[in-house]
């Protein structure tokens, strides 16, 4: 099933969103993303007809906006888009730095989503005010706009009218979510927000986070977590406290691009951490019984 990918993102579970399907209760009456990124999760969900309804949000506000474009204004967001690949012809650089300082004056929709489609590696980076500052790749002049066009208005044919769009903190949303909606949180990573050039709009308290995961237990609200994950160079992320009584699941994720760019072959796995309310909702046989149909890529750790 071709799944619609409008938004290019470093980072983004688009490669591994069917897998963590796999993990979901048969049937969702909403699905939830605090920490929404490129909506990987919710368009496979949405594409295979998982869910009724969703709730995307980010903290990152000019992202939701954009958000809302392709979902309630898809043509207006994709003329927009083909009239600025247009004019970059001849002029790409300069074109590039144009747009990028328009975009943090004014944070219009289109220019992100044309930052995005052009910049290196589609991997989003902010400087110390918050500004997009990622260079563009000179290589590429970023989606045609035939094929941004197809990308957005499928988006917004499995999206519209029944997908809440914010741009609020995580933990406004988890203080509004119930046993009967689905979570999945897709948290920046440990070590990957801070630094000259953080790849994430704002950081966050892990500490913070963990309190929220027991609380979400106390209510019984089902949830998955991307959390962490590693390769043959590294391990990104602390391992989450024992108390929490999730239970992990490896996803192969493929070849690491930034280990290929080093001209290193190296391979990422992805962990999955799964609720206890998910694990009473879907059964720990469910979990061993995908194990054993995906054992090349996951392997689970039922406590």
């Amino acid at each position: 099933m071709r799944i619609p990918h409008p938004i290019p993102y470093q980072g983004s579970k688009r490669g591994i969103a069917e897998a963590i399907l796999a993990y979901f209760p048969q049937h969702v009456t909403r699905l939830v993303e605090p920490f929404a990124g490129s909506a990987a999760v919710t368009l496979a969900t949405a594409a295979h007809y998982r869910a009724d309804r969703f709730w995307l949000n980010d903290l990152n506000e000019p992202l939701m906006r954009l958000w809302d474009a392709i979902i309630y204004h898809p043509e207006q967001i994709a003329d927009a888009y083909e009239h600025l690949w247009k004019e970059q012809q001849g002029r790409e650089r300069q074109y590039y730095d144009l747009i990028r300082d328009e975009f943090n004056r004014t944070h219009r929709p289109e220019y992100l989503l044309y930052l995005l489609a052009r910049c290196v590696k589609a991997s989003v980076r902010y400087n110390a005010n918050g500004e997009f500052n990622q260079s563009p790749d000179n290589r590429r002049r970023g989606m045609h706009p035939i094929t941004m066009r197809r990308q957005i208005m499928e988006a917004s044919r499995l999206l519209r009218d029944k997908t809440l769009i914010t741009a609020l903190g995580y933990q406004s949303v988890l203080s509004d979510v119930s046993s009967n909606d689905l979570v999945y949180m897709d948290p920046p990573y440990q070590g990957v927000c801070a630094g000259r050039d953080p790849r994430y709009y704002t950081n966050i308290n892990h500490d913070d986070l963990y309190q929220w995961l027991r609380q979400l237990n106390a209510r019984g609200v089902p949830y998955l977590l991307s959390y962490d994950g590693r390769n043959d160079l590294r391990t990104y992320g602390r391992p989450l406290p024992a108390d929490i009584n999730l239970v992990r699941v490896e996803i192969y994720a493929g070849r690491s691009s930034q280990a290929t760019l080093l001209g290193i072959k190296a391979y990422t796995v992805e962990s999955l951490y799964l609720s206890p309310s998910l694990i009473e909702r879907i059964g720990a046989g469910r979990i061993e019984n995908v194990g054993n149909q995906h054992n090349q890529y996951a392997l689970f750790e039922l406590k």
